[in-house]
């Protein structure tokens, strides 16, 4: 069996069926700006932090926004968030299970999210604070979100583990993107976005029947991959 150090798992749309309940206060945002937001501007901000949706959103709706104007919109959207959280999580197929069952064999688990702790913890009231050594948010990283490795980068080092060491599991390009940069092999599980095909990532339909030793078959295989030679022409 493959070294396998740790689990590093995204929330929204991997754990949790939320993007769906982020639509929500990004759309009736965008009402109260007197604008309508896209469907691929809302794609495009899967995965990705509250500034960085915050200046889609905007540019969306053709407004040049002000510092101020950034800081109440993220503020409007970060309470509306929270109410229409503490209404109800869904979860994604298979995922409490498969938490539970990657945490009973022991191996360290962490949370890298692109949401913000405040957000972070109320999910984290149905997801369950116990099953996570390390949550790593948003708003922890000093701008260097997701699609950067940093998030991934800082979970390892909190854990003591080396990144490629790691299975990051994942639901959208840009989760995916910071996860591969990081050295991870990436177990991709798509909800609302599709995601390419790539180094590293391996896909699957549902979180259902996931264990720890699904993980490490993940990390050998990814080794595997590594290790060959690359194949050269002879003449």
């Amino acid at each position: 069996m493959s070294d396998l150090s740790a689990v590093l798992w995204d929330m929204d749309g991997t754990l949790l069926d939320s993007e769906k309940l982020w639509d929500i206060p990004l759309y009736e945002y965008a009402e109260k700006l007197g604008g309508v937001l896209s469907l691929e501007t809302r794609e495009s901000m899967v995965g990705t932090n509250v500034p960085t949706t915050m200046r889609l959103l905007f540019a969306d709706v053709g407004i040049e926004p002000s510092p101020e104007d950034l800081v109440d919109g993220a503020a409007w959207i970060s309470r509306r968030t929270e109410e229409v959280f503490r209404a109800g999580l869904p979860w994604r197929p298979g995922a409490a299970e498969a938490l539970r069952a990657v945490r009973a064999s022991g191996v360290p688990m962490a949370l890298v999210t692109s949401t913000e702790r405040s957000l972070t913890e109320v999910a984290l009231d149905t997801i369950g604070r116990d099953l996570f050594d390390v949550t790593v948010c948003g708003d922890e990283v000093d701008g260097l979100n997701k699609p950067l490795p940093e998030p991934y980068l800082k979970a390892a080092r909190l854990l003591g583990v080396d990144a490629t060491r790691c299975v990051a599991i994942e639901d959208s390009p840009t989760g995916v993107a910071a996860a591969v940069a990081a050295g991870c092999t990436v177990l991709v599980v798509p909800c609302d976005v599709e995601v390419t095909a790539g180094e590293r990532r391996i896909f699957r339909d549902s979180l259902v029947g996931v264990d720890l030793d699904v993980l490490r078959a993940l990390q050998s295989r990814t080794d595997c991959q590594l290790s060959r030679p690359s194949r050269t022409s002879g003449t």
